[in-house]
């Protein structure tokens, strides 16, 4: 539940959100997002998180990265680490949750709702500390994927659990062709 005077600010966990949404075979259009919760509420601002091949020619999220740049994101991005595992295989590691939770624990003092963008539950202590400072916090990620997108513990923290196959019709668009 959203109230139309509330102070919003959306926390999105990139890779999470993106591996939802292709889950349920959809792309989230990012402009329409933005409008959706800016509709809801007060929409103070708009986090995306994600790490970044900084080696690489071509990155194939750096033009998402730059339109949400330009269009009213607060990008936080870092480079993401390369290694090889014990299999030989060439792995990309770019976990941005300490940023999201700075940044999150910082907001907290100047608005009334946070919505994050993820399923991971390592935000359990995050949210859990949000609210102890008396804001509310929705979670949108998904459970009808197999296997579900969202620990159960962070639903069960959250005060809102927002189910994204019930935002597809909102702010989704069908998938790219790779």
């Amino acid at each position: 539940m959203f109230y139309r005077d509330e102070k919003l600010a959306l926390f999105i966990d990139g890779s999470n959100l993106y591996a939802a949404a292709k889950a349920l075979g959809f792309d989230i259009d990012y402009k329409l997002l933005r409008t959706e919760f800016m509709r809801r509420g007060k929409l103070l601002r708009a986090f995306y998180y994600t790490a970044l091949l900084e080696n690489e020619e071509y990155s194939p999220i750096r033009p998402l990265v730059d339109w949400l740049n330009y269009n009213g994101f607060s990008m936080v991005t870092k480079p993401a680490k390369e290694f090889t595992d014990s299999l030989g295989r060439r792995k990309v590691k770019g976990n941005m949750d300490i940023e999201l939770a700075v940044d999150a624990m910082e907001m907290a003092p100047h608005i009334d709702h946070m919505v994050l963008f993820s399923g991971d539950g390592d935000f359990k202590p995050l949210v859990a500390g949000i609210q102890r400072q008396g804001v509310r916090v929705s979670v949108v990620s998904t459970i009808r994927s197999q296997p579900p997108m969202i620990a159960d513990d962070l639903r069960r923290q959250a005060d809102n659990f927002i189910e994204l196959e019930e935002l597809r019709d909102v702010i989704g668009r069908p998938p790219r062709e790779q």
